[in-house]
């Protein structure tokens, strides 16, 4: 399953920006260009999938904050913020293609609260060949949906205004594509650095149950590396990461009792562990991307927010090396404000990384045409 595409308006810095998207996606920009916004674009889709966008929209400080403040071309349509993601299915030639919009209550409306984001409008396609068949579409409160034997009826509930249709159907079973739809876009695992600080918990055991996949904030790191120490039992990805980039360190993984711990050997203390609380902060995030992008079973989409942070140079030749090595197994989006690691990823994955800059207040690509492509990206590809 490959994220073909995306598309954002309305958002944030993100006036309205459409862009294709490649096995692995490198963005590098100054402070203040909107690389982060792309990303959390991405996140918001899946927080609409799993039904919490309004939720995730109001912690953002709510629709106020949110929507695009500069210049609208029609300034009398309503301001809504749009996201929209097109993921191919390989094996079965089959695209789909997912739409929401948001915006704010209108004033003599009753429904909903006067200041949180609603959902106006969702749409979920699948494309096969040249023929495009809605699954499900949601105008307001109403969802129309299609069928076992293939027609649009009626669904007999209505969305509340900060629900999304999405979630709603998935809830209900009954729907095998919607569903389908919905556990690509859940798997996907968005990494916007680890907390390090003494109480962060990559520096903690944790519960000792089988991890195939690093979660989202590094709570089960101890049980990734006794995963692949203990279940899978090959470390030889991670053992030469950790050799290289930490100067000859090794991890040593105890076996599992109630809790699941690791440790380091560093080589100018051979007869010595490491636990995590004594370890750098360098260190400890690095370990914490070697669980993300070596884990036992990584997940379709993986996308790292700023992973030099903390990190001395030395690690930075590491770091890409795996996430070339993911990028085998999964796709790969990365956001940088390091041109070592961007040329890194360019020399070991093949890609150019693409410029995110500021025109007019927007978040563009520099050298991207208004259909998301990309000038000279398909000549790479062909060389």
């Amino acid at each position: 399953m490959r994220l073909r595409s995306m598309f954002a308006q309305n958002y944030r810095s993100l006036r309205s920006i459409r862009m294709d998207l490649g096995d692995t996606t490198v963005f590098i920009g100054e402070n203040g260009t909107g690389k982060s916004n792309l990303y959390r674009a991405l996140q918001l889709v899946q927080a609409a999938v799993n039904g919490r966008l309004a939720h995730e929209l109001a912690i953002e400080g709510g629709m106020l904050s949110v929507l695009w403040s500069g210049p609208r071309s029609k300034p009398k349509d309503p301001a809504r913020i749009c996201f929209e993601v097109e993921i191919l299915d390989e094996e079965r030639a089959v695209a789909f293609r997912y739409r929401v919009e948001t915006g704010l209550r209108p004033p003599c409306a009753a429904a909903g609260f006067a200041l949180e984001p609603q959902v106006k409008a969702e749409q979920l396609s699948i494309q096969t060949g040249h023929r495009s068949v809605t699954m499900m579409k949601r105008a307001g409160p109403s969802i129309s949906v299609r069928n076992g034997a293939g027609r649009m009826e009626d669904y007999p509930d209505q969305a509340l205004t900060s629900e999304t249709a999405i979630a709603v159907l998935g809830d209900a079973g009954h729907f095998p594509e919607i569903a389908a739809f919905r556990r690509m876009v859940a798997n996907w695992r968005f990494f916007h650095g680890f907390r390090t600080d003494r109480a962060s918990p990559l520096r903690h055991p944790c519960l000792a149950v089988t991890a195939p996949i690093l979660d989202e904030d590094g709570a089960n790191l101890a049980a990734v590396f006794a995963t692949l120490t203990h279940t899978r039992q090959d470390t030889v990805d991670l053992d030469r990461i950790i050799d290289s980039a930490l100067g000859g360190a090794r991890i040593v993984v105890p076996d599992p009792g109630e809790t699941a711990e690791f440790a380091l050997t560093l080589p100018d203390f051979p007869y010595r562990t490491f636990h995590p609380r004594e370890l750098s902060d360098g260190q400890i995030r690095f370990l914490g991307l070697a669980a993300a992008l070596l884990s036992y079973r990584l997940p379709p989409f993986i996308a790292l927010n700023e992973p030099e942070a903390s990190l001395h140079p030395d690690m930075l030749g590491p770091l890409a090396d795996m996430i070339a090595e993911a990028s085998k197994r999964s796709q790969i989006w990365v956001v940088t404000h390091s041109m070592q690691l961007a040329e890194a990823l360019q020399s070991r994955c093949g890609v150019r990384p693409r410029r995110v800059i500021k025109e007019d207040g927007a978040t563009w690509i520099e050298g991207m045409r208004l259909t998301g492509v990309i000038a000279g990206e398909d000549e790479d590809e062909e060389d």
